[in-house]
């Protein structure tokens, strides 16, 4: 149990900003480990935007609300994934090839194309957050970044490793495998069931569809993940999971 509880804080001292595991060594493989636990932290941060939803809907405009909301996460996590989604913009529109692509994708300079695409992924988030109905508004906002971080275990636990230049991404990929992304699908699985009930398998299996199509978008486009894969993903499918809790209403 010590050694969970350890991989829990490792957990979440990478994915925020708070000094939850200063005292622990951040080693390769208990980085690794610590994925099991990432969509149990998505959790945690979905319960904190609950209760920051609640305390400021009684006394400020929703549309403010909903802005904070999004804000929130960004300072949070410190913007941890935000550089993945606009690294991988970049690659994909300017590279005509995988090697192309990566090349892109490793230069510091953020294009148009990932500029843009970084302003509509936030746009998008509170564009559909804010038009998600009342009484789904709660789950949504816990199911929105458990949801994100349970796409990253799978891309680490079931890809290749390509080599980018730097970054953190190969100490997940090289460490993650089943064990992990059990204890992650587990978690997620029970947290949204317990959210949504009977509907909850719905959400389960279509995003789960759409986590496999996106694994093998990356393996067929790129050969793998890097980093900004990993990154962009998040954000990606946390985009769709406020999507699909939207689309409940007409369930």
């Amino acid at each position: 149990m010590k050694r969970w509880w350890e991989e829990f804080r490792m957990a979440g001292g990478f994915l925020t900003v708070f000094p939850v595991a200063d005292n622990l060594s951040g080693d390769a493989e208990r980085l690794g480990r610590g994925m099991a636990f990432w969509p149990a932290v998505g959790l945690l941060m979905g319960l904190g935007l609950v209760a920051m939803d609640q305390a400021l809907t009684p006394i400020i405009p929703r549309a403010v609300v909903d802005s904070l909301l999004v804000l929130t996460m960004i300072a949070i996590t410190g913007a941890v994934h935000l550089d993945g989604i606009a690294d991988l913009c970049d690659g994909l529109a300017g590279g005509k090839d995988r090697e192309g692509t990566l090349r892109i994708m490793k230069e510091s300079r953020v294009g148009p194309v990932g500029v843009s695409g970084l302003v509509m992924v936030l746009l998008l988030k509170y564009v559909i957050l804010h038009n998600v109905p009342f009484q789904l508004k709660a789950p949504a906002l816990i199911f929105m970044p458990m949801a994100g971080r349970w796409i990253q275990v799978l891309l680490a636990a079931y890809s290749s490793y390509i080599p980018s230049g730097g970054g953190t991404g190969g100490t997940f990929v090289e460490h993650v495998g089943g064990r992990e992304f059990a204890i992650a699908s587990a978690t997620f699985a029970i947290a949204t069931l317990i959210l949504f009930g009977l509907k909850g398998l719905a959400l389960l299996l279509v995003f789960g569809l759409v986590g496999l199509a996106l694994l093998r978008y990356f393996h067929y486009r790129l050969g793998g993940v890097t980093g900004d894969v990993l990154g962009a993903g998040n954000e990606v499918m946390e985009i769709f999971a406020l999507l699909l809790v939207h689309l409940l209403r007409h369930a």
